[in-house]
């Protein structure tokens, strides 16, 4: 083998090895993200100092309350809000591709998925509690009725927004319906797939904790609801912190998988 083609090879190993690096360290948090929350930390030292334990606790209450928090309750939370993802994305990603198949459903059904978007999440609470009797189905109902919709209309957007020169040439090389999702559709629509999560997850985290508060004997909600009638501000804040946490992780998670799927953006 000459030099040049032992160069070029060891480049190209050079260049594989820094998308992988890159594809590795996906998703980890910049610098500026730690000194912002090293500012917040001594701030709220500072506070507690000279505001009363009510107002801002000290951050050694606050780690007792942390280490006295039930594991339990954050596992049914995050199994709660994954459970309703996944049949909301399901729902979704169904109906979009109806839409998209067919002009008729979407003149129809579109309509009424905005509808349901207008809808305040404090009024699907309300009607769940109204609705249904087990605690379990009215969480599911409200987190898949705020956010399937929103997997709805990223996906279906997503499918419009494929450019019609790119579907006349698939569409020349005479491929199944399947075909054409599958090699065309599917790639087309993953960025705005992988986005549709980022925010989901996001959502669905606040609205299962507002819908814990209000129907729920378990969870990280009614965690929130038991130390407000105790007016333990650390519990409170220990809550939040994981509740921040669990969203940080999840969001760190998902941004990983898209810089691993969709590495041709970089």
């Amino acid at each position: 083998m000459s030099r040049g083609h032992v160069a070029e090879a060891e480049l190209g190993a050079r260049s594989e090895a820094a998308e992988a690096a890159d594809v590795l360290h996906a998703g980890r948090l910049p610098k500026e993200t730690f000194i912002s929350l090293a500012v917040f930390v001594l701030a709220w030292h500072v506070a507690s100092l000279f505001l009363p334990p009510f107002v801002a606790p000290s951050w050694g209450r606050i780690l007792r309350s942390l280490l006295g928090l039930r594991l339990d309750f954050v596992a049914i939370t995050v199994a709660r809000v994954f459970a309703a993802l996944a049949v909301s994305f399901v729902l979704g990603i169904f109906a979009a591709m109806a839409m998209y198949r067919w002009d008729a459903v979407q003149r129809f059904l579109l309509p009424m998925v905005k509808l349901l978007m207008a809808v305040p999440v404090l009024c699907w609470i309300m009607f769940a509690v109204l609705w249904f009797k087990y605690r379990e189905v009215r969480i599911a109902f409200i987190l898949v009725v705020v956010c399937a919709p929103i997997f709805l209309v990223d996906v279906l957007d997503a499918m419009q927004g494929v450019s019609k020169d790119l579907r006349d040439m698939v569409r020349s090389l005479r491929p199944t319906p399947r075909q054409f999702f599958a090699k065309l559709i599917l790639p087309a629509t993953l960025p705005a797939i992988l986005t549709s999560w980022k925010i989901n997850l996001s959502l669905s985290i606040r609205v299962v904790t507002m819908a814990e508060l209000v129907g729920a004997t378990t969870g990280i909600g009614y965690g929130l609801q038991i130390a407000n009638e105790l007016f333990s501000v650390s519990d409170v804040f220990a809550w939040t912190v994981v509740l921040v946490v669990i969203l940080m992780l999840t969001q760190i998670v998902v941004t990983r998988i898209e810089r691993r799927v969709l590495v041709w953006r970089d």
